[in-house]
């Protein structure tokens, strides 16, 4: 599931132009559910409705600090109400969902990430990966992605948690920027993914590239295209 603003995204295309200024507040998150029976549907609708409400609900004037605490508390919040869904009803039992975001508070910018789903920059033909995937394979320093995650929200663990990087300073005009699912970065690798994006390729084609490579899991993807 994608969140766009106040959009929210399932088996959908969209397509926008968002000006920013100072004292707005932008949120763009990719969700990945996990979980039989749908549950993974739950588990991250849940999560960016949650999300998304409070984010809007922030005080003014936090700064990277207080703001990096914030979410910290929200984390544990949203773990909360998804594991007590498990408790309650065996249908939801153990599911959960990765998150990967972009986040725009009081003229600040910030990446959020929790789980294996990605954040990508590409810039002057080259692509770099922001994000670092929280998954058995990466503690192994292994280059083939195992599916096997180590931190999400819900999905059992105990312990998550979520990197947060303040990047005011490093996003730069023309950059573009990708928030995908690893239904989309298993499927094509980072080459074809970087030479897609250099020829303007969108959400869409990317999602479709990734379906016509295999596409056996949830692809979920969101170009950013930075215009200053």
């Amino acid at each position: 599931m994608i969140l766009i603003k106040d959009q929210f995204i399932r088996n959908a295309e969209y397509r926008t132009f968002i000006t920013l200024n100072d004292s707005d507040r932008c949120l763009i998150a990719v969700a990945d559910g996990m979980g039989g029976h749908k549950s993974g549907e739950v588990a991250s609708h849940d999560t960016l409705h949650n999300l998304h409400y409070f984010f809007g609900d922030l005080p003014v004037g936090l700064d990277t600090s207080a703001f990096n605490e914030m979410i910290i508390e929200w984390l544990e919040s949203i773990n909360m109400i998804i594991d007590s869904k498990g408790k309650v009803d065996d249908r939801y039992k153990g599911m959960g969902t990765t998150l990967v975001a972009i986040a725009y508070y009081d003229g600040e910018f910030y990446s959020l990430n929790c789980g294996d789903s990605r954040l990508y920059r590409y810039r002057n033909g080259e692509l770099k990966q922001l994000s670092t995937d929280h998954s058995l394979s990466n503690l192994r320093g292994e280059k083939q992605h195992s599916n096997i995650i180590t931190n999400c929200i819900g999905g059992g663990c105990t312990s998550s948690y979520v990197d947060i990087v303040e990047m005011t300073q490093d996003i730069l005009d023309e950059d573009t920027y990708l928030l995908c699912s690893d239904g989309l970065s298993d499927m094509i690798s980072d080459e074809q993914i970087m030479k897609m994006l250099e020829n303007g390729a969108d959400a869409d084609a990317l999602c479709e590239e990734a379906i016509a490579y295999g596409g056996y899991d949830n692809v979920s993807a969101c170009v950013i295209r930075v215009k200053k």
